[in-house]
């Protein structure tokens, strides 16, 4: 280690193994640091760093107290709290997967597996801080925010035969630069002229991301797909494939990519959330149940943990549980009420009592007792909608809609899209699915039950026109339940004055076989749908 880097450099240590501790301290003494913090809670280790500035973080990827490293430095970059000039190194002696995708994703300086030598840990640091060294200006620009500044620096920087040995780091730097100000074209010129020499997976994902800013979709999905198979890019490429899939709003399509991205690294909280608004846009309403659930346990002791992650697993129980069966109701129900016990006893001082009366009288509208489900909705206090949550006001319309209380549900859904209008922290997804909402919720006022209960009903007596419209409207609104798709392929097979080559009616009966077949029928639907196939003809 050279003296000189060694001496300059201020170190904060994250661990909260003693025995760690020592020995990181020791080896850091005989390498000649001697400016040194240590914290063993990583709430300690953001205290420290937004009060001070240091050039070395060494972080334990299992911290036990608090958050782990991984939300540790998901959240300083999330959050823009880590100087780009800082090196960030992770230790651990775990190896398993799930943390090598985790270094995959979150791509800090470097990673250090335990048990290491002095010998190995001076070679590494050395690396490290020579490379944070070396790009210190370019650095420093962008750490103040000055882009523009940042990307002259690192041209002039590239420009000097003498930094050849940076030359990577530095052109993998002006390639995110140039993204970062705009500048698409010039970024799709020079990832091609990088790519042209060496196809480094860097050059081809940020291709990827200049393509999508060009409305360039066709170029971009080609090469990404040919990335989602690499092992090395394919969280960063499903991330992207999702981006291009909800740019072009084939939303079941992009809710399977994310879906698949959170299985290979669970611990995204981001991904949770996306694919909850994406499970909400598609009526999935098993996924969006179990994304929640997922928020709930990958949030715990982080940043992330919220009173209101557990009220919408609870919500989202609720959502699922009106469109399934009766004998899952009861099982729904029960989970349900479970996450709104873990709220109570996580956040004991939590005041959320209005949105706890919400889900009660959601609760008591599935177990047919709509009296006191609206008892329980007079009791709330006064309409203060514009200071409420997006989730809370969100779950208070679907009760008052469920309870027959229309006006007041639009006026609602109303709020909750100019307060989107106004504040994109929501995202786009949200806003999009605020007004799938009051579409839907204008011309379907009954619940999914009761649209299949009444549809039912309809089909019984022979009024075959009207169980087709009704059949037709849960399907909207529960676009996977086996059950309606087959009721809606027999209500048009039994249905003489049905025009089985209409064009929208085709492309239902698709729709149709789609979710049947991709389902695990009972005996009894297989015996129905092969009888209906026997009376529609498959549709082309």
């Amino acid at each position: 280690m050279n003296p000189q880097i060694s001496k300059d450099t201020k170190v904060l240590i994250v661990d909260d193994h003693v025995l760690a501790k020592g020995y990181m301290k020791y080896s850091l003494e005989e390498l000649g640091f001697s400016d040194i913090t240590y914290v063993d809670k990583a709430q300690h280790a953001l205290s420290r760093i937004r009060h001070d500035q240091f050039d070395l973080i060494i972080c334990s990827y299992n911290l036990q107290k608090d958050h782990d490293g991984y939300h540790l430095y998901d959240q300083l970059k999330h959050e823009g709290e880590l100087d780009p000039s800082t090196a960030f190194i992770f230790i651990s002696a775990d190896t398993t997967s799930d943390l090598v995708h985790s270094i995959v994703e979150l791509q800090p300086d470097d990673f250090l597996a335990k048990p290491f030598t002095v010998n190995e840990l001076d070679k590494r640091l050395t690396k490290v801080l020579l490379r944070k060294k070396a790009l210190k200006k370019v650095y420093r620009h962008m750490g103040d925010g000055q882009l523009s500044k940042a990307l002259a620096e690192v041209e002039l920087f590239l420009s000097n035969p003498k930094n050849s040995e940076f030359f990577p780091l530095a052109l993998k730097t002006k390639g995110e630069l140039l993204l970062a100000c705009g500048h698409h074209e010039q970024a799709q010129e020079f990832y091609q002229a990088i790519i042209n020499v060496q196809p480094f997976t860097w050059a081809q994902l940020g291709l990827v991301n200049a393509y999508l800013h060009l409305n360039n979709d066709d170029e971009a999905e080609k090469l990404v797909l040919e990335l989602a198979f690499k092992s090395d890019s394919q969280l960063a490429a499903y991330d992207l494939l999702s981006a291009l899939q909800i740019k072009q709003k084939d939303f079941n399509a992009a809710l399977e990519c994310v879906v698949m991205a959170t299985e290979i690294s669970p611990r995204n909280i981001r991904r949770h959330k996306t694919a909850l608004d994406l499970s909400r846009i598609t009526h999935d309403y098993e996924t969006q149940f179990e994304a929640a659930k997922k928020i709930v346990k990958f949030a715990k002791d982080s940043i992330h943990d919220k009173p209101e992650n557990y009220l919408n697993v609870a919500r989202a129980g609720i959502d699922f549980a009106m469109t399934a069966d009766e004998s899952e109701t009861f099982k729904l129900l029960k989970q349900a009420n479970e996450y709104v016990k873990q709220f109570k006893a996580a956040f004991p001082k939590a005041e959320l009592h209005d949105q706890i009366k919400v889900i009660d009288a959601r609760l008591l509208y599935l177990q047919d007792e709509k009296e006191n489900a609206k008892a329980l909705l007079d009791q709330l206090a006064e309409e203060n909608w514009e200071t409420e949550g997006m989730d809370a006001l969100l779950d208070k319309a679907k009760a008052f809609h469920e309870l027959g209380l229309y006006d007041k549900s639009s006026s609602i859904l109303d709020v909750i899209e100019r307060r989107c209008k106004k504040d994109d922290q929501q995202g786009s997804l949200f806003l999009h699915y605020v007004r799938q909402e009051k579409q839907e919720r204008s011309t379907i006022k009954q619940t999914p039950r009761e649209l299949n209960n009444s549809a039912v009903s309809y089909y019984k007596r022979g009024d075959l026109d009207d169980a087709f419209r009704v059949f037709r409207q849960a399907f909207v609104v529960m676009p996977k339940n086996v059950s309606i798709a087959l009721n809606l392929m027999q209500s048009i097979a039994m249905n003489k004055d049905a025009d089985t080559q209409d064009e929208s009616t085709q492309q239902l009966i698709k729709n149709c076989i789609r979710v049947i077949e991709n389902s695990e029928l009972n005996d009894e639907q297989f015996e129905r749908y092969h009888k209906v196939r026997e009376l529609i003809q498959e549709p082309v």
